[in-house]
């Protein structure tokens, strides 16, 4: 008999090894977009026009995502977690595998970026379903009281992947020229692929069920069409968990994604200096994702959240003044990635997962934070970098202000969503209460 203490080690293996493949696949394709996506399948001669092309297909799969949240999300809450977490690392795995096989438009021709695309989407669905599963198994296994942790724990997987990701495009980057890199360099990061979900795999077929759905499906319990009920039931925890994912989606895609594109285009810094500032920063904010899940479970998750949304907002103005007045300062550039995205932005991100599985009972939870998370991925995290490549075309030198306000305008937008959680929580209580109250 497994004690509880090994039980809960697993499964907090098991989600985490399999969100950071998940991640280090999709954004893989973030971090190599503006910088080999724009010159081999869409060279149109115009590097904005080409890179606005490539970031359109990187926002493709933000816009599946909500597809593939909902069908893994009724399944999981019909089914069961497990099986769900399996089925999403093989989609994301092969999609990722064959994305770093798809010839060049030199090659195919307009086949190469339809491809792209078709594997985009693939990927786009696999993560919609990812996401909510892996956060469902720690948050479902943990005590009440350390909720807020054990959830932040999965959410580490996004910044391991990004660092993996980021870090193996540095790699390469320096290891090679620029034509052994652009030629087949940037296709060995996407082979690597295979071996992390094979082991990922592995690690997720050895875990059980969770208690709480365990519970439900015995007991007959479950939702007929959880997405019809989740849509009845709560829709003003959808859209008070949508506003609060805003500024999720806008910081994360401007630091982690745009800023290599703007870094290397707009100050000429070397791709590997931004890249192993990226990596950096990702690494720190392993470290401080479960440390702001802890204050979560302490302080309440939607005081940590609200603060913590208007502070990572707030930061992007002294990050894009450092990288617009000092770009020649590595130590500076550095330091306005560092901390602005490796430690104020796990702030939000550290107890998000927890704050979105409290607004859903079990019945949905798996669909409702599926839906939440991954519909409003696509204006808070797909769109933002075709805006902010719009925004530094159309403001020119004070492009990079008008991106720090936009992260500043999420900020506040997701702390006053949060507040509006806090009273819907709230109010949730006294209507359960009077529930009690009356079959007593």
């Amino acid at each position: 008999m497994v004690d509880q203490t090994t039980l809960m080690k697993r499964v907090v293996y098991a989600s985490l090894i399999g969100a950071t493949v998940e991640w280090y696949d999709f954004f893989l394709y973030g971090v190599v977009a503006g910088i080999v996506f724009n010159k081999l399948y869409f060279p149109t001669g115009d590097p904005t026009i080409s890179t606005l092309l490539a970031y359109t297909t990187f926002a493709v799969g933000f816009v599946t995502r909500p597809l593939g949240g909902v069908i893994f999300g009724h399944f999981g809450d019909r089914i069961g977690r497990k099986s769900m977490l399996v089925l999403t690392l093989m989609i994301m795995g092969v999609a990722t595998m064959l994305i770093g096989l798809v010839p060049t438009y030199a090659q195919i021709g307009i086949w190469a970026p339809i491809a792209l695309l078709a594997l985009r989407i693939l990927q786009g669905i696999g993560l919609g379903g990812e996401w909510g599963g892996a956060v469902l198994m720690t948050y479902e296994y943990a005590k009440p009281s350390e909720r807020g942790f054990y959830a932040s724990l999965p959410q580490i997987g996004l910044s391991i992947g990004l660092c993996l990701a980021s870090g193996v495009v540095a790699l390469l980057s320096f290891a090679l020229t620029d034509e052994q890199f652009l030629t087949w360099g940037w296709r060995l990061a996407f082979a690597l692929s295979f071996v992390l979900v094979v082991v990922g795999l592995y690690i997720r077929l050895n875990i059980k069920e969770t208690p709480e759905f365990s519970k439900l499906k015995k007991e007959g319990a479950e939702a007929k069409v959880p997405f019809v009920a989740m849509i009845a039931d709560y829709p003003r925890e959808i859209i008070a968990g949508m506003g609060a994912r805003y500024i999720d989606g806008v910081f994360f895609n401007v630091f982690g994604v745009y800023s290599i594109a703007y870094l290397t285009q707009q100050f000429k810094i070397s791709r590997t200096e931004v890249l192993l500032g990226v990596t950096v920063s990702a690494l720190v904010m392993c470290f401080f994702i479960p440390v702001f899940g802890r204050l979560s479970d302490r302080m309440g998750r939607t005081t940590v959240y609200s603060w913590g949304s208007l502070i990572t907002g707030l930061s992007a103005l002294p990050a894009f003044w450092i990288w617009m007045n000092y770009p020649g300062e590595p130590a500076l550039v550095w330091a306005a990635f560092l901390i602005p995205f490796g430690i104020f932005y796990a702030s939000i991100y550290g107890p998000e997962a927890a704050l979105f599985c409290d607004l859903f009972r079990p019945q949905v939870r798996y669909t409702g934070i599926s839906f939440v998370y991954q519909f409003s991925g696509i204006f808070a995290s797909g769109l933002t970098p075709i805006i902010a490549t719009a925004l530094i075309q159309g403001y020119g030198a004070n492009g990079g202000w008008a991106i720090a306000l936009y992260c500043l305008f999420a900020g506040i937008v997701s702390a006053l969503s949060a507040v509006w959680i806090r009273s819907l929580e709230r109010h949730r209580s006294q209507e359960d209460g009077v529930a009690v109250a009356s079959a007593a």
